[in-house]
């Protein structure tokens, strides 16, 4: 997209930049009684130090509290709560020693963090806890502080699980609400079908359908024992529809054409039935005017039978109006049996095969070294400047350069720039309460933490303000201790940690852009290549066992968009970097790679409803070709090879031929990139 002139450049307004959505009251409260009574019995008891850990805990769980399952939040709030006691068991070195220690812990913590949001929060307290362990006074022993620890923690957790309205503490109600957001997804991808919007929408989702096969992954594996209840199932079964609609969807997005406002009634419908568990009444079908448009009109009738409740060998399951999935008024068609033709006979009512965990970057590739090399050394050489400057309290600067280093969170200059900034407000804040916050009045700190606690959630939506709302709850924390100079050595310790973070995380040595984007891009491409080849490969049909036919694709479609959604989120990271070379295009890579998934999968829509498959040349030409970009993506194959010729492709097969454009496309960008470079 062209950039006018005047506009400031990325890296200066994301730092501006706060998240939307709708104000967390249930955070806010599961936050004001967190931190705030478990410090407060603390101090009753006189043990300010076991109410400080705990209270760190209950802080890092309202950090961590994000909208989901209650399965899948105890498990963000849980694991990294693990890890924290682990990094206080471990965080035993004294003096110098802590270097060497840190440095180590830091580049695991780094390299574990690339492989998603609940190894980057465990990592983030593990690396965190191991400096406060090394550096902050503590009496008792090391397994008594993590038992503490872990207590505060398990608090939250409760909290998090017994604060939430009424309604949510119905069975699955949160995998409903997960499923239902498919659906709500997919008809803002298709009412957006044809217009500018239609790729953002395509990858909201492919968010949606990532957020619900997360919740029902986990419903599987923290289930209770014992054979899975009928409403399991059957939301499973409706979460299968979900899938088979998004792939009709994306080849509607990909022909590009504009959809009647009717279609989308159908989505809108099966989301409420999903929530509610029941049966959405009649579905309006488009007319199948081509074959993404039969795809879709196919998989809603499926969906009709996914929602029916009526038991299997029912004499009306599924048949005549009394099944609730009849016609439309007007839209001259039915989705019984004796209406319209719908699946195949042997796919019907076949139970989806679980999705298994994907297979993503693995913390000792290319991306989790650079990572974890980039984070051991920030945390290594702030720990030692901060043991030259003052060796009795040094935990603050590593601890300061763990939450800046870490790529996940964001542009290096925009965290160091909201950091400060939140950090100078906490500590003008809290120097604002003068006497009172140094001990004139005891009870202020506890109110102080309790306050903060309730603000962590609101503060989530911009790391300037979540900042501040934790360097105000860690200056109360240590004041109870009796350190009444904290917040003047605590903004100098921030303010040099963001100066060694913007040196040491500039180097050319510790940054490689096709480290951190470029092997994501090719791994994106190589599940993107096996599901080109199981496309080609395997056209679904009776006599090859739709069920399991459909299960693997859509394992394989899915973790294809996933890993193509990570690649897309470095790209737009690195391209907002402070030093982001122009010449490096890699977004653009980044969205050919997201078009040629989107290709294969209307091509396995066409495939699907008696499109002619490709010869067996053609196929072995095109998946290679797939797999050669990637290994130039990744480094490889040397040198950028020239373009993948696939001579045997039909010049008249729009699919295949929009996927051998995007394959040139990325070839193109990877050569300008090289020549930029060179």
């Amino acid at each position: 997209m062209h950039r006018p002139e005047n506009r400031p450049p990325d890296w200066l307004l994301h730092p501006l930049r706060r998240q939307p959505g709708p104000f967390p009251w249930g955070g806010v409260l599961r936050g004001a009684l967190g931190m705030g009574p478990l410090l407060a019995l603390a101090v009753v008891a006189g043990q300010p130090q076991a109410g400080v850990l705990a209270g760190l805990a209950a802080m890092f769980g309202g950090i961590n509290d994000r909208p989901g399952t209650a399965r899948s939040a105890a498990t963000l709030i849980g694991l990294p709560a693990l890890a924290g006691a682990a990094g206080l068991l471990i965080g035993q070195a004294p003096g110098w020693w802590a270097v060497p220690l840190l440095a180590v812990v830091g580049v695991v913590c780094g390299a574990v963090s690339v492989t998603g949001p609940v190894c980057s929060a465990a990592g983030v307290q593990l690396l965190v806890l191991t400096a406060l362990g090394c550096g902050m006074p503590m009496a008792g022993p090391a397994w008594v502080r993590a038992g503490w620890y872990l207590l505060g923690g398990a608090w939250f957790m409760v909290l998090r699980l017994a604060v939430r309205p009424a309604t949510q503490f119905r069975p699955l109600h949160g995998e409903r609400q997960a499923v239902a957001g498919v659906f709500d997804a997919l008809a803002e991808a298709l009412r957006a079908a044809g217009t500018p919007g239609a790729e953002r929408a395509r990858r909201g989702l492919t968010v949606a359908l990532d957020r619900a096969d997360e919740a029902l992954r986990l419903q599987r594996l923290l289930r209770r024992p014992g054979r899975r209840r009928p409403d399991e199932l059957r939301l499973d079964e409706r979460f299968a529809a979900a899938a088979a609609l998004c792939e009709a969807s994306v080849a509607l997005l990909w022909e590009g054409e504009a959809l009647p406002a009717r279609a989308l009634a159908g989505p809108r419908r099966l989301a409420e039935a999903v929530r509610g568990d029941t049966q959405p009444g009649r579905l309006p079908v488009p007319l199948p005017e081509s074959p993404a448009r039969s795809a879709f009109d196919r998989a809603v009738l499926a969906a009709g039978l996914a929602f029916d409740h009526r038991p299997e060998g029912h004499p009306s399951r599924g048949a005549g109006p009394g099944s609730g999935h009849g016609a439309e008024p007007g839209s001259g068609q039915g989705v019984g049996h004796g209406h319209v033709a719908g699946p195949p006979a042997a796919s019907r009512r076949v139970r989806p095969v679980p999705v298994r965990p994907r297979r993503g970057i693995h913390p000792a590739g290319p991306t989790g070294r650079e990572c974890g090399l980039r984070v051991g050394a920030c945390v290594a050489v702030t720990t030692a400047l901060a043991l030259l400057l003052h060796a009795g309290h040094w935990y603050w600067l590593p601890a300061t350069a763990a939450f800046l280093v870490k790529p996940d969170y964001g542009p290096l200059f925009s965290r160091v720039v909201n950091r400060f900034a939140g950090t100078a407000a906490g500590v003008l804040l809290f120097a604002g309460t003068g006497s009172a916050a140094a001990g004139a009045v005891p009870g202020l700190p506890v109110l102080v933490v309790a306050v903060c606690g309730a603000l962590i959630a609101p503060s989530l939506r911009h790391f300037a303000l979540q900042t501040g709302v934790v360097t105000l709850t860690v200056l109360a924390f240590v004041s109870l201790g009796g350190d009444t100079q904290a917040a003047a050595s605590r903004l100098a310790d921030t303010a040099l940690a963001c100066a060694v973070v913007l040196v040491v995380g500039h180097l050319p040595r510790l940054v490689d852009t096709r480290a951190r984007v470029g092997h994501r891009c090719a791994e994106a491409l190589r599940h993107t290549q096996h599901y080109l080849h199981d496309v080609l490969t395997r056209p679904p049909g009776p006599e090859a066992g739709p069920g399991a036919e459909a299960g693997r694709r859509d394992r394989l479609r899915r973790r294809a968009y996933r890993s193509l959604a990570q690649a897309r989120v470095s790209a737009e990271t690195v391209r907002m970097e402070l030093l982001a070379d122009p010449g490096e295009e890699w977004l653009k890579v980044a969205v050919r790679a997201e078009r040629i998934a989107d290709a294969a999968t209307a091509c396995a829509v066409r495939l699907a409803h008696g499109c002619e498959p490709p010869g067996a040349v053609a196929v072995g030409q095109l998946v290679a070709a797939v797999g050669e970009v990637a290994d130039a993506l990744d480094g490889r194959s040397g040198p950028v090879p020239a373009r993948p010729e696939v001579d045997a492709v039909p010049p008249d097969c729009r699919t295949l031929g929009d996927i051998v454009a995007e394959l040139h496309g990325i070839q193109d960008r990877q050569r300008a990139m090289a020549g930029a470079a060179g």
